[in-house]
């Protein structure tokens, strides 16, 4: 089984308590992180009108959700918002919670929409998990429109953190294990996740593949003791 496979199977067997798990161990801010991403990402585009959204490593499609309720609060029309996991157990949940919502099974470096389909691409704490990650943001710009938005919510490597990063470091390692654990039954799952911030990018180094791949910077910014950080960038 290749490392992608064992990600996919993780989140697999996780999926049925994934959204309660996510929503105590982040203690409810990640509704704010992703309701800002929409927003700003809103503001960027052209006009009000929106042909089509597609978010990757969609999980259990939470973000869709959001793309969806802030168009509305936007006064945004957005014709289509799709969403694209690996994971069948994950999409599987997704379909349940938006059966009005379109999700396919895919991996994020083979994308099931045409060359400049895409208004808007978003990946919400799921680039991590992407193994073959600089194939995928070039999957990403074959996919977006010029002038087309990547939308990335993420949790960044802090190679200098402040106390209050270090205290997010001590959450992470010590909390948010034993709590995901508690909450799945999957300890392993909830050690993947430091261990993979541990191991991920900075900022810096994900804006510098984001530049390769073809895309000019417009957004960065981290909050919430730098839990989470917000890139949005725009197809050359």
């Amino acid at each position: 089984m290749t490392r992608q496979e064992k990600i996919v199977s993780m989140f697999n067997d996780i999926a049925p308590t994934y959204d309660r798990a996510n929503r105590v161990l982040s203690m409810g801010v990640d509704t704010f992180w992703r309701r800002k991403a929409c927003d700003l990402a809103y503001g960027y585009c052209a006009g009000k009108k929106v042909d089509s959204i597609v978010d990757v490593a969609c999980g259990t499609g939470d973000m869709m959700g959001y793309w969806k309720r802030r168009a509305q609060t936007s006064g945004m029309n957005v014709a289509e918002i799709i969403g694209v996991d690996p994971s069948d157990g994950m999409v599987g949940v997704g379909r349940m919670k938006f059966p009005d919502m379109s999700f396919y099974i895919a991996p994020a470096i083979n994308l099931p929409k045409t060359d400049g389909s895409a208004d808007i691409i978003s990946i919400s704490y799921g680039i991590r998990n992407v193994v073959e990650r600089k194939e995928g943001l070039l999957e990403f710009n074959r996919v977006l429109k010029p002038g087309g938005l990547v939308v990335i919510l993420e949790f960044m490597k802090n190679e200098n953190p402040s106390a209050l990063g270090r205290v997010r470091d001590w959450y992470m390692n010590n909390v948010l294990p034993r709590i995901g654990g508690m909450i799945s039954k999957n300890y392993e799952a909830y050690r993947y996740l430091p261990d993979s911030i541990e191991g991920f990018l900075s900022v810096g180094m994900l804006q510098k593949e984001l530049e390769e791949s073809g895309f000019e910077m417009l957004y960065t910014k981290s909050f919430s003791m730098d839990i989470s950080s917000l890139m949005i960038a725009r197809k050359k």
